[in-house]
């Protein structure tokens, strides 16, 4: 759909993750991790959220934020207090807000230079080939949804291979179905509500659920162990509060998108979560655990 600009920038935000990460762990004299994979992981989990044509250079500074500032300043791996994927796409958001909301139509790369298109940057997009998201313009239909023939970030489009990446990280119990389902039944049902309380269609749900970064955020970025709750209950509740915000956001706030809004909001909660969703231990009074907690 995106070309093979596509391909170039995962390996790219890849590739500066990873040397971000080397960089930060040698400045402070800690014990380099980066064949972990994790630093990887964030920067193809933060090109998936870019729009295929963001410039290099602004690319590369929403890695270095992600892995600097979100990880590593706050002690590596397992320590972060939100997605740094997440985190990284929201600071670009907010500093390159142009570049991050400019899309281009599906094929638009077709019949021209590869070398011209591999390299191409914001500035030098033409008009004809820049075109809205389905959520900001509501005229994709659903098959176009499902298949991934649409505008958007590299890994918001195709909904078949989201899924098809969503069962297979379930099967092989690298995940739990706790916070997916949660969060994607979460937001049918608000989209239900509303649909009936505004006379929508139906199946303005089903294009709530294909369109936007939902299924991307509810498989890949909210089960992320770090930063989300341990327990099923808690991730029961914090699938259910990404749902509920990103509703909100969608259609009152004054982004079309909120799902990384809503995941990174739902991370802050994580803790608390955490907190009153710990089970007791066994044998011990839940009395007394609680009067112990407040000493």
């Amino acid at each position: 759909v995106f070309g093979p600009r596509a391909l170039f920038m995962v390996i790219y935000c890849a590739v500066i993750s990873m040397f971000t990460e080397l960089v930060c762990q040698r400045l402070m004299q800690k014990e380099v991790t980066v064949t972990d994979g994790s630093a990887m992981l964030t920067g193809v989990l933060l090109a998936l959220n870019l729009p295929v044509t963001l410039p290099l250079w602004e690319a590369a500074i929403g890695c270095v934020f992600a892995v600097a500032v979100v990880k590593q300043l706050f002690g590596g791996l397992g320590c972060n207090f939100a997605n740094p994927a997440i985190t990284g796409r929201v600071f670009l958001l907010l500093s390159f807000g142009g570049d991050m909301t400019t899309w281009v139509k599906p094929f638009y790369y077709q019949g021209n230079n590869f070398i011209v298109k591999l390299f191409m940057d914001n500035p030098r997009i033409p008009d004809g080939v820049t075109g809205a998201t389905p959520l900001a313009s509501g005229n994709a239909n659903l098959l176009d949804l499902f298949l991934g023939n649409v505008g958007g970030s590299l890994g918001e489009t195709s909904a078949l291979a989201l899924l098809i990446g969503g069962i297979f990280l379930l099967v092989m119990g690298i995940i739990s179905w706790h916070t997916p389902v949660a969060y994607l039944g979460g937001l049918a049902v608000l989209e239900l509500f509303y649909t009936i309380a505004t006379g929508g269609e139906i199946t303005d749900v089903l294009y709530a659920l294909l369109s936007g970064g939902v299924i991307l955020g509810a498989f890949f970025m909210a089960t992320d162990y770090v930063t989300s709750p341990v327990t099923k209950k808690g991730q029961l509740i914090f699938g259910l509060g990404c749902g509920l915000i990103t509703v909100f956001i969608r259609y009152f706030g004054s982004y079309p998108e909120g799902v990384c809004y809503s995941i990174l909001v739902m991370n802050c909660c994580t803790w608390i979560i955490d907190k009153y969703t710990k089970p007791t231990r066994f044998g011990v009074d839940k009395k007394a655990a609680k009067e112990a907690a407040k000493k």
